[in-house]
Parts: C-alpha cells; structure tokens; sequence
C-alpha cells in the first residue's frame, strides 16, 4: 500500500478524484486551492492497484508542466482495511496485475541507482577487487566472502536487462558503460596486484575460482532470477544471499592476477567463470522481468521493448550456448 500524491493544476480536480474512484483506491482527499491555482490531491492506494494509477495520472497529466506525481511509502493504516475476496470487484485493475511488489516506476528509481558511473561506484570497486584479490592470496574464505557483499558489479547488470526490457535505451547505455568500467578497473587493480605479489601457487580458493562447470551456469541462473524476484517483491534483503552465490568480483579478480602472474590456463578458466556468470544473471533477470509483466506504459513503447527483449534475449541465449560449449571443451566429461 502507497500514498499517490498528484500536484496538479485546479481543473484536473474532479478528474482525479473521479480516477480514485474507478480504480479502487481505499481514500482520496486534497486539499484548498493555493495561490498558483493548483491542488494536492492524495490517494491511499492498494498494491494490487498502484501500477494502473499510475499509469492512469501519466496518460492524463504526461503533457502537464507543473504537475507532479509523488510515491510515498505507507508504513500502517488503522483501522486496517478489509481484506479483499473472489467477490470483490477489480475496478479494471486484473489487466494490471503482474505480482509484482513495485511499480515500474520504483523499480527503475530503485535500478537505475546501481547504473550509475559516479565516484561512489569506482571506489566499491577499488575496495571490493582489493579485499577479493587479499582473501585469495591468502585462501580465507571469510575475506572473499565480504567482497562478495560489496558486489558493485550486481547492480549494473541488473539495470542491463532491466534497461533492455523496457526497451529504455539511455539506461541501456548507461548500464552497459558503469559494467565495462568496473570490470576494466577491478581487472586493471587485480592485475598490478599479481604483478607485485605473484602467484606461483594457487590455492583452493583461487583454483575455485577458475573453473566453470554446467552446476556454476545453473547456479547463476538461479541467482539472477532470484535477485529480480527480490526486487520486485521488494525484499531487498534476500539480494544479499544473491550477492554471495554469483559472485563477480572473485573470479574477476582471479583473472587479473592469474594474468599477471603468468598462468594462461587458469586465467582462461577465471574468465569463462566471469563470462557465465555475467551472461546467467542477465538472461534470467531479462526473463524474470518479462515473466512478472514488467513493461513499457504506452503502446508505441511496449511494441519497442518487445522488440528490444526479444533481440536481448536471444543474445544472451547464444552467449550461453557458446560458452557451454568452451567448458565443454575445456572440461569434457
């Protein structure tokens, strides 16, 4: 349950309040007129009913300069409303269903943060591939671990298949740059710090994180589509555990330092473990996404995000075929 707020001006009045009503929200109030001739009307708004509402305000104020459509969380009501039955009318809202816990406008307030290159971003980065790189010289698990939960490199590709769903091309771009400039450093860091500390004996942590097997493509798969599903249930403390089972920096890492300390085999292994790693979680986070209906409001939109996911998918489909294949060939059974 959230809180609409629309700032609109006075003549969209009645309008609102009269799309308050159709679509079922539980209360509806706004306050006088201010001096620039505009209202603030608030709408308690089920979660069954939010993504039609806004959708609904969109398609009426999309034009509106100084019109404004505000979320906000809603932490109880007293008295708690009655549960909805079988028998309860929709108001139109079953199209609007898509089990999601988040509209596509908080989703992508709340992806959209993780595509961001900023200082704040490199700096995770630094820091995360310097704690990997140290846990796997010296083979402790607790070490790795906590670059793991740093994982700076979850949120970009993330935003990729949620970019390439919505068929959003600026965020598509964004996210792609932010994945290639903290793989690039993390790969740059790892590698000077194999040059100076070289590894002539891999341990079982490194040595783990240079081999991929079939169980490794299933278990990023399973980790991609976990982290979306955590998303848009907004369970947001479940990505943790997501952040630990497919992990980048690790194997990043190990390939930086295998690279530098001369050891071609094992750094070719690192690299198909980052490589799947990357392709599982975007293929079933770009499926996921499309499972729990997350698409475009308009029509025009919705027919380029088909377009767009079907091309995206079909990518990541091919990337991954390609590289069960090159473990095959490395690994045959």
């Amino acid at each position: 349950m959230k809180l609409i707020e629309v700032v609109a001006d006075a003549g969209h009045l009645d309008t609102l309040v009269s799309l308050a009503e159709q679509y079922g929200a539980l209360d509806c109030w706004y306050s006088q007129t201010v001096e620039d001739q505009r209202r603030s009307v608030k709408m308690l708004v089920a979660d069954d009913s939010r993504q039609t509402v806004l959708d609904a305000l969109q398609s009426l104020l999309g034009t509106a300069e100084n019109a404004h459509i505000i979320v906000q969380p809603v932490e109880a009501v007293l008295p708690r409303p009655a549960p909805k039955t079988d028998d309860t009318p929709d108001n139109g809202n079953a199209s609007a269903k898509s089990g999601s816990g988040l509209t596509r406008e908080e989703l992508y307030s709340e992806i959209e943060k993780g595509a961001r290159l900023n200082a704040n971003f490199l700096i995770l980065v630094f820091l995360s591939t310097v704690v990997a790189a140290i846990g796997l010289l010296e083979d402790n698990v607790a070490v790795i671990v906590g670059a793991m939960v740093i994982a700076p490199l979850l949120g970009p590709n993330i935003a990729l298949a949620f970019a390439a769903t919505l068929g959003d091309r600026d965020l598509l771009q964004e996210s792609l740059k932010t994945n290639l400039a903290g793989v690039a450093l993390a790969l740059v860091l790892s590698f000077l710090i194999g040059w100076f500390w070289p590894v002539e004996v891999p341990g079982p942590e490194i040595l783990s994180r240079t081999t991929v097997g079939f169980d490794g493509i299933v278990l990023a798969l399973a980790s991609g589509a976990a982290a979306v599903l955590s998303l848009t249930s907004g369970v947001a403390s479940a990505l943790v555990g997501v952040m630990v089972a497919v992990a980048l920096l690790p194997p990043t890492a190990a390939l930086g330092m295998m690279l530098a300390s001369g050891q071609s085999d094992m750094a070719t292994g690192a690299a198909l473990l980052l490589a799947a790693n990357i392709v599982c979680v975007n293929l079933s986070a770009n499926l996921v996404f499309l499972a729990k209906g997350v698409r475009p409001r308009t029509w025009l939109e919705k027919r380029k995000a088909r377009q767009s996911a079907v091309w995206i998918v079909l990518f990541w489909v091919i990337a991954l075929v390609v590289l069960m294949a090159a473990v095959d060939l490395l690994h045959p059974v």
